[in-house]
């Protein structure tokens, strides 16, 4: 066991990167591979979930070319961003619709109206804005007639970028989420952990498209044969800012982790219990691991990095 490494998936905005890492965490290989963003009307931004798969797939059998003595993988990812595919084909219904899209403001501006804010906050801990995943899931669903139609047979799937990563991965064998990226989906009650009827019946998405929710270390299925040279068990998987929060040790209520990529993001664990903040923050699941969950508070600047690159 010494001599065996792991291997985390960092799925980004602007990239996809593998990284290996011995067990006294020393990087010992990383191949990375920039993602091209699409802007097909004002507010709208996109990206080709094929590319996330072959550019991810690529770059996870660079590394472990280089380092054949991998014992697991790990995957961390943007959070937020949508994507919907047929279960008996693994065929995807539509570009994934980024986090940063804006194109169904509408749509919760209307929601905001009808009153339904305090009752979303309350259970998601979050704003109704179209950062999140609800109204990109809706806004596919009233625009793509196949996606729709599948839906309505029960081939659907749903899924952030790491549980579309993992599907792929597994060859269709694992459809699950970690904890966190649920948490950012809009559907999911952060008191209970689970899918919300009431929130799916707001949002109109149907429960057969959603994929378990699991703890941030977990068995998230294997990887099938062919994909690598080996199979490899996918063990655990979390949103990227709460693969940092995790990364910089912030296990303790009060601490507070800042960094800095595509957005700036800030996030403080508040311990066991979810609190709302008066001061428009987010409230997200921050980890759960061994059965212990920890809640953060959050604020976010949606450009950072990009307006560098820009």
């Amino acid at each position: 066991m010494t001599n065996e490494k792991v291997i985390a998936i960092d799925r980004g905005t602007s990239s996809s990167r593998a990284m290996c890492f011995d067990l006294q965490g020393n990087m010992c290989g990383m191949a990375q591979k920039e993602l091209q963003l699409f802007y097909p009307h004002s507010g709208w931004v996109e990206q080709n979930p094929e590319d996330i798969w072959q550019d991810t797939l690529g770059c996870l059998r660079d590394v472990v070319t280089q380092q054949p003595d991998v014992a697991a993988i790990g995957i961390t990812n943007q959070r937020e961003t949508t994507i919907l595919w047929d279960k008996r084909t693994g065929k995807v219904f539509y570009n994934a619709i980024v986090w940063q899209d804006r194109r169904t403001a509408d749509m919760c501006q209307s929601l905001r109206n009808a009153g339904h804010e305090q009752m979303v906050r309350k259970k998601t801990g979050l704003l109704l804005d179209p950062y999140f995943s609800a109204t990109k899931i809706r806004w596919i669903l009233d625009n793509i007639p196949a996606a729709r139609q599948a839906a309505g047979d029960g081939y659907l799937a749903f899924g952030t970028v790491d549980c579309f990563l993992i599907w792929r991965l597994t060859g269709g064998k694992t459809h699950a989420t970690d904890v966190t990226n649920a948490s950012r989906t809009m559907l999911m009650n952060i008191h209970t952990l689970q899918w919300d009827d009431e929130l799916l019946e707001l949002f109109g998405v149907p429960r057969s498209c959603l994929p378990d929710i699991v703890e941030n270390v977990a068995d998230f299925g294997i990887t099938a044969v062919g994909v690598l040279d080996k199979s490899l068990p996918i063990s655990g998987v979390a949103g990227d800012q709460q693969a940092a929060l995790i990364g910089q040790g912030c296990f303790t209520e009060g601490l507070i982790k800042s960094t800095y990529g595509t957005g700036c993001f800030a996030l403080m664990n508040i311990g066991a219990q979810p609190r709302l903040s008066q001061h428009k923050f987010l409230t997200s699941v921050g980890y759960k691991i061994g059965g212990q969950c920890s809640y953060v508070l959050e604020g976010s600047i949606f450009v950072a990095g990009a307006a560098i690159q820009w």
